[in-house]
């Protein structure tokens, strides 16, 4: 039963987090410009633990029944999404040539890790899909099967994060041309705007 739990959390807890987002594109154009990596990774995983640990210790019901809560961090969350991809429509606009290996005008740590916070806990997606989603499921769990969906699910994100923190310098040939970028950061802006319009849909 454990180990019926635990791949359980794995494919569930993957099939959710495999899924383009604010999260997975900030880390990966961090990954590219090789700015931080393990920080962001870090912080990835850190937030996607805690969230699933929540979720399943029963979080998830609280949350769900407090709508006003959900309804600021939805405030809160489109704002942000919608200036960042006013940042990154600016960058795909912008003639001049970006490099992955270019450092120039690299943020400061601190700078890195506010965004990176920013994108993990301000988009109410994060909370329905690991809290209320994976904590109502991993909470139906018997015995000692909660801990080991819960365990299943921490291991899938650790996992792809890392996979996609570090897998992205393999793409640094691709993104040493100018258009790249430029295509990488319009994709990224639309992704931003269409979440920013999908939290009141």
């Amino acid at each position: 039963m454990e180990v019926t739990a635990f791949l359980k959390g794995i494919g569930l807890g993957g099939s959710l987090i495999v899924a383009i987002g604010s999260q997975n594109a900030y880390l990966l154009r961090q990954a590219l410009k090789r700015e931080f990596v393990f920080t962001c990774i870090a912080i990835c995983i850190v937030c996607d633990v805690v969230l699933i640990a929540a979720g399943v210790a029963g979080m998830g019901q609280l949350i769900t029944e407090a709508p006003s809560l959900l309804f600021w961090i939805k405030i809160a969350g489109a704002a942000f999404l919608f200036w960042y991809g006013l940042r990154a429509a600016r960058s795909a606009l912008n003639p001049s040539a970006m490099s992955a290996t270019e450092n120039n005008t690299a943020p400061d740590r601190r700078t890195v890790i506010a965004a990176m916070l920013a994108f993990s806990l301000l988009n109410p997606h994060v909370y329905l899909d690991t809290v209320v989603l994976l904590g109502s499921i991993g909470g139906q769990q018997a015995g000692n099967g909660r801990l080991y969906f819960a365990l299943g699910a921490m291991l899938a994100s650790t996992i792809w994060f890392s996979s996609l923190g570090l897998g992205a310098r393999y793409l640094t040939p691709i993104f040493s041309r100018p258009g790249a970028w430029r295509v990488l950061d319009g994709i990224i802006a639309l992704v931003m705007w269409v979440l920013a319009v999908s939290l009141f849909l």
